[in-house]
């Protein structure tokens, strides 16, 4: 795996694959490089207008079919099921590989328009939501993108979206990213006690130029953050072609198995070709991941698939 880059892509023809959040960041640089490579993306956005950009953008590199846009606000539960129904449609129920990609950070109390906390409720519960309801098309893979920032915890079941305790918004991006892998992780071993050849696996970009970090600045209203936020990106951090390879690895390569954990393979996963990764104790926590799967049903009203 040292030095894989997007070249080493397997050929994508006759494959489908949709990825969300694919109108900037990860999910446009994993869209571009997977229809370079011969592979059918469907771009899911949630702005119309950011979302035609981008597909321009992976139009030109594309190999094989024409890339499509569908429209999807994870924040919203009715635009998750009426695209879900489209995909469905549009692809006669074969969709290779589902790439869970979009993402919101640490922005101030939010709730999304089913009354869940923003982060958790686009993170998780709107991927969830659209993972189970997309399961008897997908395929071969389901691919969920976390973060480092699983490993600050603070996961309360009983209280995903912080109706008991204050709110702090690096907690919240934590518990989501946790929560992530916690619901990967569950949906692996729940696929193969099921008997289904189809994988769940999970990958992180490391410290990458991301439009993550810029947007919760800007959330903030602070200049000075904001400021500091784009210098970061702009001097340290890898690019973002680079912090995709970890998810693109995952969705494309041979020797992926279920339930593996794919990031940057430099000094503590924060640069670097794709490695498998290290998850913290509370990621791999069983009984946890069954509470969480549980709540998620109940607070989606989506029934679970595989049960």
């Amino acid at each position: 795996m040292s030095k894989w880059t997007a070249a080493e892509i397997p050929d994508q023809s006759g494959r489908t694959i949709l990825v969300t959040g694919a109108n900037s960041g990860l999910g446009l640089a994993s869209a571009t490089a997977l229809a370079a490579r011969g592979a059918r993306v469907l771009l899911a956005c949630r702005s119309p207008e950011r979302g035609t950009s981008a597909l321009a953008q992976v139009s030109e590199v594309a190999t094989g079919e024409r890339p499509e846009l569908l429209q999807l606000d994870l924040a919203d539960l009715s635009s998750v099921r009426k695209a879900s129904e489209a995909i469905r449609e549009l692809t006669g129920d074969q969709l290779h590989v589902l790439m869970n990609n979009a993402g919101v950070m640490g922005p101030p109390l939010r709730r999304t328009a089913d009354g869940f906390e923003s982060q958790i409720g686009t993170n998780h519960l709107g991927h969830a939501a659209l993972t189970w309801l997309l399961m008897p098309a997908i395929t071969e893979r389901v691919v969920t993108v976390s973060s480092l920032a699983h490993r600050r915890g603070g996961l309360r079941v009983e209280d995903l979206n912080f109706e008991r305790r204050r709110y702090d918004p690096i907690t919240g991006y934590g518990q989501a990213k946790l929560a992530n892998l916690l619901f990967a992780f569950d949906l692996d071993r729940r696929l193969t006690k099921a008997g289904s050849t189809v994988l769940s696996v999970a990958a992180h970009p490391g410290f990458t130029k991301s439009e993550l970090s810029t947007n919760m600045a800007r959330t903030r209203g602070s200049k000075v953050v904001q400021f500091g936020s784009e210098l970061v990106n702009r001097v340290i951090s890898q690019e973002t072609a680079v912090g995709a390879l970890p998810q693109l690895y995952a969705a494309t390569m041979p020797d992926v198995r279920g339930g593996e954990y794919f990031g940057p393979g430099g000094a503590f996963e924060l640069f670097g070709s794709p490695a498998r990764a290290r998850t913290s104790t509370a990621a791999r926590d069983e009984v946890l991941a069954r509470r969480l799967w549980v709540v998620t049903a109940e607070l989606t009203g989506v029934t679970p698939d595989p049960s």
